[in-house]
């Protein structure tokens, strides 16, 4: 059998590919960023050109230390709701990607909550309305982009999230398919079909012929054709939105188990098993995964739209850090922020209230602030608002959660995880992989290819790093949370 899995990490602000082995031991990885662009206020895309030539970059830096010959298959993991359309023959984009941030079908939005669509939405899809799902945006493009309407009927064009994007360019343009992962995150996909809704497609006016085939998350979704520098005829065998991933990589294959990811915003799922849990708190209910012939499994997640963006905020927008590492030591100068709170809503509020027109706020400034105490305030806010999360998620799923599994980026800064720790009262558990979403995709793929044959086994190569148990009394907790609310509050009711 052949040696390695390819894992493709196709994230918000950089593409990343990391080699494992069949240990489960990361060999080689590879990373390079690439431009965000705002047209306006509010509005985020990517050219998709930039994110293939990142993509081809980092797969010719982390194969040239290893057997090419040896890669025995690849896993895809992505940011989820980005969406583009492009030309089938060309495979040119008909305009850039429109970014899971972006919130320029707000208004679109807002028409289809008037109409009473909210329910009938979030019954079918566990979606709530807001311009974070891929629907809206594949509207606007239709709708925004001269011709594009027309071709779409003609059936020259393709439409997809980034995942099914990269496997159309991966394959040659033989492949057009998603994982259900990702196809639940559209606001098209029926949670009980796992395929796309005929009546979701009327509402948001989209042609089903744009849309790719919807396959289990491990599957056979095509081989390696003319990329880059890969070979031809590799098997392609994993596919699974980046959360989803992480939810895999951490282990949390078994109902009650959660997780949250610090990338670009920040993500907790949760485990719910097979049944479909519809939220009644405003959290999402999403497919978590599906492998083979084995029952769907659900999850719960609430997201936080900015996370570790707040941090590169601070590092491009403020300038008070050079490096986003830079923070857990600046923050560390201080032993509080000294009153000041820092509600990150840099491009809107999401889980639990779903507030896309709120913009970021800062309270609390005085004469003796430094920005020390800024750097502390936003370490806060990203631990902070994930408490918020995972108390309507427990109020939903009626589980009580003994420890919270960490990872992304922002899971290095122990400082952070302390935070996090002492505000949620359980014990954070990170694991030795940071990049469990890379990880996820290799184990989802490493399923189709046999290197394990079950979840049993994938469990033995799952290696913890260190735990972090809470630190402050139940009492300092809850006013230091309260405290923070009431800075919420400002922004969702005033």
């Amino acid at each position: 059998m052949k040696k390695y899995i390819l894992a493709i990490d196709q994230g918000t602000t950089s593409t990343r590919v990391c080699v494992f082995d069949q240990d489960g031991s990361l060999v080689t990885q590879a990373q390079k960023e690439f431009p965000q662009i705002f047209p306006q206020p509010g509005w985020v895309e990517h050219q998709p050109e930039a994110i293939l030539n990142s993509l081809k970059v980092t797969l010719a830096q982390a194969i040239e230390k290893i057997d090419k010959t040896q890669i025995a298959g690849i896993g895809i993991t992505n940011q989820r709701e980005t969406v583009l359309i492009w030309d089938r023959k060309t495979h040119k984009p008909v305009m850039n990607a429109i970014v899971w941030q972006c919130r320029r079908t707000q208004d679109f939005c807002a028409k289809l909550k008037k109409q009473k669509l909210a329910k009938k939405i979030q019954n079918k899809t566990g979606l709530v309305i807001d311009p974070y799902f891929s629907a809206s945006k594949i509207n606007w493009i239709l709708k925004n982009t001269s011709g594009v309407s027309e071709r779409a009927r003609r059936k020259e064009l393709a439409a997809g999230t980034i995942d099914s994007f990269l496997l159309w360019n991966l394959t040659g343009g033989v492949s057009h398919k998603t994982d259900v992962s990702n196809a639940s995150r559209t606001m098209l996909m029926n949670l009980k079909t796992l395929q796309w809704d005929t009546e979701l497609l009327k509402i948001f006016k989209i042609p089903e012929g744009l849309l790719p085939e919807i396959e289990p998350s491990q599957s056979s979704f095509g081989v390696t054709k003319n990329f880059g520098p890969l070979p031809d005829g590799i098997p392609i065998t994993g596919i699974v939105g980046d959360q989803q991933a992480a939810l895999f990589g951490q282990g949390c294959f078994e109902p009650g188990l959660a997780k949250c990811t610090f990338g670009t915003g920040s993500f907790i799922l949760l485990n719910t098993g097979a049944k479909i849990k519809i939220s009644k708190n405003k959290l999402l209910t999403t497919v978590a995964w599906k492998i083979n012939k084995q029952k769907t499994v659900y999850a719960l997640e609430g997201g936080a739209f900015i996370c570790g963006a707040a941090v590169q905020w601070l590092r491009d927008g403020l300038g008070i850090i050079k490096h986003s590492s830079d923070i857990e030591a600046l923050a560390g100068q201080v032993t509080s922020s000294e009153g000041v709170e820092f509600i990150p809503a840099l491009t809107g509020l999401g889980a639990p209230h779903w507030k896309s027109e709120a913009r970021g706020l800062i309270t609390g400034l005085t004469r003796g602030t430094t920005k020390a105490h800024l750097a502390y305030a936003t370490l806060e806010a990203m631990a902070l608002q994930n408490v918020e999360i995972l108390l309507a998620m427990q109020k939903d799923s009626k589980l009580k959660l003994k420890s919270l599994k960490v990872d992304g980026g922002a899971a290095s800064n122990s400082l952070l995880m302390q935070m996090q720790s002492n505000y949620l009262g359980i014990d954070v558990v990170r694991p030795q992989i940071f990049e469990t979403t890379a990880f996820g995709a290799a184990l989802m793929a490493g399923l189709g290819l046999g290197f394990w044959k079950n979840t049993s086994e994938l469990s033995k190569v799952l290696k913890k790093d260190r735990s972090f148990s809470p630190q402050l009394s139940a009492k300092i907790k809850k006013q230091r949370f309260n405290s923070w609310m009431t800075s919420v509050r400002l922004l969702t009711q005033g």
